[in-house]
């Protein structure tokens, strides 16, 4: 097992790496509660959940919450039904809510803890590669109808526990989803691993297990890095939404799970890096990047999108000020820049992407 600290205003807890963790649950915990709530999908669930519920030893009440599996249960509806459900089995301010599953569950059992009763005690147990991102650093939230991730909260975990031998039952296409989180802290930190990524990685059915390792590892460890120099979201951490921009409007504009967070993300950055060459006058790995994507099966036919409308979406990104759009860009590999683009100039770009570059 690997641990890893990540430091924060509130307090500092690990990040524990290793397989066969599920099964440690009770002892990786920061203290002991005698009331638990797991909340966890219907897909994870199945396979899962009861390797948990029974590391438990201890007389512990243990309560499970299961939502339906995919983005579209990050909503205001299952936001409530979770608190009514921890009200009626008597949740009070020395339980634990623990959010068993990927993304859509970490930020939705996350925000439940950060809202009950003001804030409870939860630890992020991801079972998903991109998870290796969103359990790390303490953004939780729902999504409104017109934007992602629009009702929420910092709220840090107590620990999070990532059992590597959960992400082995993972569809194909959700590691690819993941996938595009790692490569993204490749583009912004550590151009070594990018280059691994781009030169090693032959499909994502097959992914050498040292690599696979080493990838998630040195993701956490940059996402770590930089959530200890900007908890708040007030500099730095905004580096972390390379690619998220045009990738959270594809995802609102297609509806929810017509992409996954990861493809949609995926394209953002390919587009993310055209911009930045464009802007800066500057070369980057744009054709090697291209040929991953392709290798990897990503999705990149977004079909017909309103290009205004994206525009629109691009605008409730929360980076954005004064109606204006602010996009993470890259100077270089590894030198991320908030920058920030008027419409117009932002248009052409979109257009010739859109209608040219992906059809490249």
């Amino acid at each position: 097992m690997k641990t890893i600290t990540v430091g924060t205003d509130d307090h500092s807890y690990p990040v524990h790496i290793g397989k066969g963790l599920r099964f440690r649950v009770e002892s990786l915990l920061p203290r002991d509660y005698q009331k638990v709530l797991i909340v966890t999908d219907s897909n994870v669930g199945n396979l899962y959940l009861n390797d948990v519920i029974h590391a438990f030893t201890k007389g512990q009440q243990v309560h499970v919450y299961i939502i339906p599996a995919g983005e579209q249960s990050k909503n205001l509806s299952e936001f409530e039904h979770i608190h009514t459900f921890g009200i009626e089995k008597g949740l009070d301010r020395k339980s634990l809510i623990i959010a068993l599953g990927g993304g859509v569950v970490g930020d939705l059992a996350g925000f439940v803890a950060a809202t009950y009763m003001r804030g409870i005690d939860y630890i992020q147990m991801p079972t998903t590669i991109l998870a290796h991102d969103s359990s790390v650093g303490g953004k939780v939230a729902i999504n409104h109808p017109r934007g992602k991730n629009m009702i929420g909260q910092f709220y840090q975990p107590k620990t999070v526990i990532y059992d590597l031998e959960t992400i082995e039952s993972l569809p194909v296409r959700e590691v690819r989803s993941g996938f595009a989180e790692v490569i993204k802290h490749a583009f912004i930190a550590d151009r070594q691993l990018l280059f691994t990524l781009l030169q090693e990685m032959e499909s994502m059915e097959h992914i050498d297990p040292g690599l696979l390792q080493y990838a998630l590892t040195r993701g956490i460890e940059i996402k770590s890095h930089i959530v200890e120099q900007d908890e708040r979201d007030q500099g730095v951490r905004h580096f972390l939404n390379f690619g998220h921009t045009l990738g959270h409007a594809l995802e609102s504009e297609l509806g929810y799970g017509t992409l996954t967070h990861g493809e949609a993300v995926a394209i953002g950055m390919w587009f993310a890096l055209k911009v930045s060459e464009n802007i800066f006058s500057i070369s980057l790995p744009v054709k090697p990047y291209e040929y991953w994507l392709q290798k990897m099966d990503y999705p990149l036919n977004i079909g017909n999108v309103k290009l205004e409308h994206l525009i629109d979406l691009m605008k409730t990104d929360k980076k954005s000020t004064g109606g204006q759009i602010r996009m993470v860009l890259l100077k270089d590999l590894e030198l991320p820049k908030v920058v920030s683009l008027h419409d117009e100039e932002l248009r052409q770009m979109l257009r010739i992407f859109i209608h040219g570059g992906m059809k490249e």
